[in-house]
């Protein structure tokens, strides 16, 4: 008995082994079968995938000069651009007050104000931040007077080599931890404004137009903004659902701000199933624009979306009653496909009633395309929903990033070579001028490295300047950067970068895909680099009134464009707070009596201003205090 319970074991066993053999053969042999088309899916995209590059996208949404120096200026402190942007046109010129002006006056002393710049430097307390917001605020102050400020940003580069040939030369203007550092960057943005505006802003905003249409035409997840198509990998959406174009007819209503007969108020749209609603607003609204060549006259949070099906409407939402709910209480967002739209279906762009309905602020409690780890969800019907996305391999997917740095690459290398050009065999001034100051300054050191001269060139310009610019388009255009857009642009900002080093990339297989991605593009951009230097510096060289004429032309450009009077202010407020050490080294400096004497009597000034405005206030509180003693005395009477 006891042998034939244990041949029945041993047979059971065998048999559910056998079985669950056959069941991992089955799922092998199905993982292998996805592996294989999604390797082959993705070989042939890159083959035969057309991205139709937009030819024409209506005016480029350039911001005012103003706005872009602000940007650059003060990138982390968007509070700055109220102050300094108010309307100057109602101010008297003749109104500055008798402080700012001696202020005014005593800065444009050479020797003070570099005096100034290095004691506040030497302070423990005077951080990076100061640094930069001090370099900007005197950047506004001497807007109109570019041919000092020129001749300061010459002084104290001078001085930095000074510091730095006991050092390493090479690093000179890696970073921005002095004041003549972001001096510099400022100094360019507001020279070469021109150049970046009617040579290089077109190209980059095509760049930014193409990414943003690469990456609309797969899956977005609107939570995290991880995308199927995207040129980082931390930005790979690899948990892929099944997706396919939905053909919308999409109807607006006429609204006052696009009365004209021209507008096409009937468009086709293609979105995904797996586009939320909001995602499809946006669409609709991109290809408006694209249609029409100007913007639909409202928000995004102004419209709502209506689905026509005969002569039913459905307003379609990202959350309603229908939503699914998850286990765990985390709603997912309604998609195209939630509501079963199909190709052909009707939608209605209308404008909602105020209050009507609210777009709503995504948390940890909504999902998108990426689900949580639960086993299972129910929608409002109780039918039950897997919440685990099938077995993937992020790798299978690297192939994407392939494929989106394919369809944007001709506009890229575009972008590239406008900044590294020479229109009309002629470099810009403000570059010209720089790099051949440069030049000078290693002969007169004897620096004989080419290297150092070259990466010299490469701190002060493209670290400096370019890779701000195309790290942050919403410097330059009115427009909004995505976080997925922003990753995008750091791998771009990345290769143009790679493309100025002098240093040999050894790359292996274990290299992160952001480096490799353009690892055979960057030996050709070295060498167009190269040329670019040599043939800025075979140029003739600018004469003293060519450069001054240049700088004086641009000066007058952005006269009134800002409240230069907050500038000087601000600067005061520096220079009061290390003022003890500020006039002991002018003490100590032969030459600058008279500046000693100037900065005494501003000080004098500023505190019988800061006097007045105190008593000015008691006097207003006063009146206050005896008006409301007035009224209650004739109350009571």
């Amino acid at each position: 008995m006891q042998h034939l319970c244990l041949l029945a074991a041993v047979g059971v066993t065998r048999h559910k082994s056998k079985e669950l053999s056959r069941k991992q053969s089955q799922q092998l042999e199905l993982l292998e079968s996805e592996l294989r088309k999604e390797i082959r899916d993705g070989f042939a995209e890159l083959q035969m995938d057309k991205l139709d590059v937009v030819d024409s996208f209506g005016t480029v949404p350039f911001l005012d000069y103003k706005h872009f120096a602000l940007r650059t200026f003060f990138p982390e402190s968007g509070g700055f651009t109220h102050i300094f942007t108010e309307d100057m046109h109602n101010r008297d010129a003749n109104d500055k007050n008798e402080s700012l002006t001696a202020l005014d006056a005593l800065i444009c002393n050479k020797s003070f104000l570099v005096t100034v710049i290095h004691t506040l430097e030497k302070q423990k307390n005077f951080s990076v931040k100061d640094r930069c917001l001090f370099a900007s605020f005197l950047t506004i102050a001497l807007q109109t007077k570019l041919v000092y400020l020129t001749s300061i940003l010459e002084v104290l580069t001078r001085d930095l080599m000074e510091q730095c040939s006991n050092m390493q030369p090479k690093l000179m203007l890696r970073r921005t931890e002095s004041v003549v550092e972001k001096l510099l960057t400022n100094w360019m943005s507001v020279c070469l404004s021109g150049f970046l505006r009617e040579t290089v802003g077109e190209p980059f905003y095509l760049l930014v137009t193409t990414l943003n249409q690469k990456i609309n035409k797969g899956p977005v997840d609107v939570i995290t903004c991880k995308a199927l198509y995207t040129l980082n990998e931390d930005w790979l959406l690899w948990q892929v659902p099944e997706f396919s174009t939905v053909a919308l007819n999409v109807v607006f209503e006429k609204i006052p701000e696009n009365e004209s007969a021209d507008v096409c108020r009937s468009i086709s749209v293609n979105v995904l199933d797996c586009d939320t609603i909001g995602q499809a607003k946006e669409k609709i609204f991109q290809a408006f624009l694209s249609k029409n060549g100007s913007p639909y006259g409202l928000q995004l949070n102004e419209i709502g979306l209506e689905l026509q099906v005969g002569t039913r409407q459905k307003e379609l939402l990202d959350i309603d009653s229908s939503s699914v709910i998850l286990e765990d209480g985390i709603t997912k967002l309604n998609t195209i496909g939630h509501y079963e739209i199909s190709n052909g279906s009707t939608i209605k762009v209308f404008k909602k009633i105020a209050n009507f309905t609210s777009d709503v602020e995504y948390s940890d409690d909504h999902c998108h395309l990426i689900l949580p780890d639960s086993e299972a969800f129910q929608d409002v019907q109780g039918k039950r929903h897997r919440g685990k996305h099938k077995f993937k391999v992020k790798e299978m997917y690297l192939t994407k990033l392939l494929s989106t740095k394919v369809a944007i690459h001709s506009v890229l290398e575009k972008l590239f070579r406008s900044i590294w050009s020479l229109p009309n065999s002629r470099a810009p001034f403000a570059i010209k001028y720089f790099f051949d100051f440069l030049d000078a300054q290693a002969e007169n050191k004897k620096i004989t490295d080419p290297d150092v001269v070259h990466i010299w060139k490469t701190n002060s310009l493209p670290l400096r300047f370019w890779v701000n610019i195309l790290k942050n388009p919403q410097f330059v255009f009115d427009i909004k950067k995505t976080p997925h857009i922003d990753g995008c642009l750091s791998v771009i900002a990345q290769a143009f970068m790679d493309a100025f080093s002098l240093t040999e990339q050894q790359l292996g297989k274990e290299a992160p895909t952001n480096k490799l991605l353009y690892a055979k593009d960057i030996p050709t951009y070295k060498e167009e680099v190269k040329s670019y230097y040599k043939a800025i510096r075979d140029l003739p060289p600018l004469s003293s009134s060519e450069m001054e004429e240049f700088l004086t032309q641009e000066s007058k450009k952005h006269e009134n464009e800002f409240n230069e009077e907050v500038a000087l202010t601000e600067i005061y407020k520096y220079i009061v707070k290390y003022f003890d050490e500020i006039l002991n080294k002018l003490e100590r400096e032969r030459g600058l009596e008279e500046a000693q004497k100037q900065l005494l009597h501003v000080k004098v000034l500023f505190d019988e201003k800061k006097k007045c405005k105190w008593m000015a206030r008691v006097f207003q509180w006063s009146s206050t205090a005896l008006h409301q003693t007035h009224l209650h005395f004739t109350k009571e009477l």
